[in-house]
């Protein structure tokens, strides 16, 4: 296929033809040409005939499923699948690929088994379809939840395969095409959900052309009166630059014959949809979106390139700041080309892009270009396209069991600009716009990621959300120690980053509540005068006692049952007393000693026992925002139902209502005499409102070695003279709380500082 195909536009003739990127339209087929093989034939003819009878037979066979079948436009459905083969084949895939864009919907529409394609076809085929099949035979709760698991579904074959994703983007394309007979609310939803999801896709993995047409199709069904307007106004600002684009082909023209540089000169009109983007992002009119019309000039080697760059700075000043070289450093998806805006004769700015014809092959069918250039240097690169985006899909969905958790994380990578960071090494990266240094670890490995202590940035230290910039050193220091922080869910960019942080706090927060469930069993055990049987499962006797609890309880094994003990989804002393009564029927009886340590060792504490805190437990023990008890103060513990541990001060008004409706769920708490960390508590603080009270308020906060985390400002009194202050304060305990109250109200600037009570 020659670059003349792929020109949307031809010069000379004065861009009478430009109308956006795409090719002009061959004449409408009639029905029995649409819906008949031999429209796909001529396109065929880069396959063996051996391939070409193989597909004839997928064919016959999709025909016969789809008999009687119509789609919304009147035309026979089989029209369908014959117009995505003709995209597939338009890219050159393999015999198999065409069959499986053949029969794609027969598993969903026509109740044909992958049994029965398997035995027709053989498996890599049915195993295509399959991955294009939706689960439309699934139960969900919600038309999200569905969507989102055919959508993980078809990412995940794609991972396996590229060509699954290649012909659902050929299917998406063809409806697209053809959604004018479909309903304007259905048009809008499917146009939305094109341009969220499948047309990012389609850009990820350098598929530009169709990148293209899918975003113009969708804002067409999705904002029809924006895309004439839009329209009209192009048409009419063609016809005013005619003059102008004509001359500056000209010159450019005659610029390359003097330096004998061989280039072919295509015409390039700025998409409708992409002219809306800007003018919306940038508040700008029609007429202040200056470069509508580009240059692309396509040259036949790499040394040509930069030469060419040079004749076309020489012939126009170039603008300062706007040269890209994404052949040195192509984008995330395969894409290279030289990058250069220069001001025209009318002192407008025109951007010209050059490349080679294999670059441009490239540029316009990404992914698919592997199977169009099955020889020569640029085919090695061309299979690479998307492949590590391709592979993290599979690791996040290692760490992520829930579909719209994966749906969430892979668009958090369809993102459409990148930066390029060097490692220490001077090995380029590309990370996607507002990436951090937290993303840089994971995406070096996700060891190293999750052990993340410090970043320098340039050799200078930064923090660990600070903003990665083109051309960045980045250098991750380390620590055996060290676990991710969930703040570092606040910043992080890729789905990567995301999933594994999420997955290891998960993890964590397992092996937590695990632990605090087996103490909490145990405490309540003991106020049935019995110990906890071992959890060894080489104890075979207390394994299996173990198993049938569990079982019991629900649960598939006891970890699980542990687990939800110490998330407070089961209640430790209900769980307890079935274990006593089946440690009964094995013969055990109740120690006395043991009885009587569970029962009175505290005073109206509930059987479960109690719980002793450090500072040094996770996400399995929250202290209570409400009142945001610190070390002192008289606690309890609410089991809340998969909320694990929440612990409130004894005069807490909220906690007092929760003990009112819901008793069974306390367990009393203690502190522990050695603290691991520091505890936040809110004050109140009343100042005389004037100049440097901030300052003096930091000053007494830090003369009693204490720190503030935050600041807000209450509501300012009537009389003007005072302002309220709210601070959180991270203090060691009570008596250092007290410490720091006295400093402040000894302050001039403060009137009165207390602390703040639910």
């Amino acid at each position: 296929m020659g670059l003349r195909s792929f020109a949307a536009a031809r010069l000379p003739a004065a861009l009478s033809g430009l109308s956006g990127f795409r090719a002009s339209e061959p004449a409408e087929p009639t029905v029995a040409e649409a819906a008949s093989f031999d429209a796909l034939v001529p396109r065929l003819n880069y396959l063996p005939k051996a391939d070409v009878k193989r597909i004839r037979e997928a064919y016959k066979f999709a025909d016969e499923a789809h008999l009687g079948q119509m789609r919304n436009s009147g035309l026979p459905y089989i029209t369908h699948p014959i117009a995505v083969a003709g995209i597939c084949a338009e890219w050159r895939l393999d015999a198999q690929a065409i069959m499986a864009a053949l029969l794609h919907d027969t598993i969903e529409d026509c109740g044909v088994t992958k049994a029965e394609l398997i035995e027709r076809f053989e498996a890599p085929t049915a195993e295509l379809v399959d991955g294009l099949t939706k689960l439309d035979k699934l139960q969900f709760s919600t038309k999200e939840e569905s969507q989102a698991e055919s959508f993980r579904k078809m990412l995940l074959a794609m991972a396996r395969d590229v060509r699954v994703i290649l012909i659902k983007l050929a299917d998406r394309l063809h409806n697209m095409r053809t959604m004018d007979a479909m309903q304007p609310v259905k048009q809008r939803r499917i146009a939305r959900e094109t341009l969220d999801i499948y047309a990012p896709i389609a850009h990820r993995l350098g598929l530009n052309q169709i990148y293209r047409e899918l975003q113009e199709l969708s804002f067409k069904f999705n904002y029809p009166w924006r895309h004439r307007a839009v329209e009209k106004a192009v048409a009419k600002a063609r016809g005013n630059r005619r003059d102008l684009v004509s001359r500056i082909e000209q010159d450019v023209r005659k610029a390359f014959t003097e330096f004998e540089v061989p280039c072919e000169i295509q015409g390039r009109e700025k998409t409708l949809y992409s002219i809306y983007k800007k003018m919306k992002d940038k508040h700008l009119s029609f007429a202040q979106v200056s470069d509508i019309f580009g240059f692309r000039i396509i040259v036949g080697d790499l040394p040509t390139c930069y030469l060419s760059l040079g004749v076309l700075h020489q012939l126009y000043k170039p603008q300062p700041g706007r040269f890209k070289d994404y052949i040195a450093i192509p984008k995330p998806n395969g894409y290279q080309s030289l990058h250069t805006t220069l001001v025209s004769p009318l002192g407008t700015p025109v951007e010209f892009q050059i490349r080679t014809e294999a670059m441009h092959m490239v540029a316009e069918k990404g992914v698919a270009a592997h199977w169009m250039y099955k020889t020569g240097p640029n085919a090695q690169s061309a299979q690479q396209l998307g492949a590590n985006w391709l592979q993290s899909l599979i690791d996040i969905q290692d760490e992520t069991r829930d579909a719209n958790e994966f749906l969430e994380h892979v668009k958090i990578d369809l993102f459409p600009d990148a930066v390029y960071v060097f490692t220490p090494k001077s090995k380029i990266m590309a990370l996607p716009k507002g990436a951090t240094p937290v993303d840089f670890a994971y995406a070096i490995h996700s060891d190293v990621g999750d052990h993340t202590v410090a970043a320098q940035v340039n050799g200078e230290p930064v923090p660990l959300r600070t903003e990665l910039h083109s051309g960045d050193v980045v250098e991750v220091i380390t620590a055996p120690g060290a676990r991710p922080n969930p703040a570092w869910l606040s910043f992080v960019r890729t789905g990567r980053a995301r999933s594994k942080i999420r997955h290891f706090l998960k993890n964590l927060e397992q092996d937590e509540s695990r632990g605090l469930g087996e103490k909490m069993l145990a405490q309540a055990l003991r106020a049935e005068g019995l110990a906890l049987p071992s959890l060894n499962d080489e104890d075979f006797e207390a394994a299996q006692l173990w198993q049938q609890l569990a079982r019991w309880a629900g649960n598939r094994h006891v970890d699980e049952l542990l687990v939800e003990v110490g998330m407070g989804r089961k209640i430790a002393s209900i769980v307890a007393k079935k274990l006593a009564r089946m440690l009964a029927e094995q013969g055990q009886r109740p120690d006395a000693v043991m009885l009587s340590m569970g029962r009175f060792a505290t005073d109206d504490a509930p059987a479960q026992g109690s719980v002793t805190i450090d500072g040094s437990e996770g996400a399995s023990v929250r202290l209570a925002p409400c009142c945001r008890p610190i070390p002192g103060d008289e606690v309890k513990g609410y089991l809340g139902r998969g909320e694990g541990l929440v612990v409130h001060t004894a005069e807490c008004s909220v906690g007092k209502r929760l003990f009112q409706r819901d008793s069974e769920h306390w367990i009393a708490v203690n502190w522990a005499e050695e603290l691991t960390r520091s505890f936040e508590a809110a004050i109140s603080v009343m100042l005389h409102n004037g100049k440097g009270v901030l300052a003096q308020v930091a000053s007494a906060v830090s003369a009693a070695e204490a720190d503030i985390t935050h600041i807000s400002m209450g509501e300012e009194p009537q009389n003007g003279k005072d302002a309220e202050m709210n601070l959180l304060l991270s203090v060691r305990d009570r008596l250092h709380l007290a410490d720091v109250l006295r400093t402040l109200n000894r302050s001039p600037a403060v009137r009165r500082a207390k602390r703040v009570k639910p």
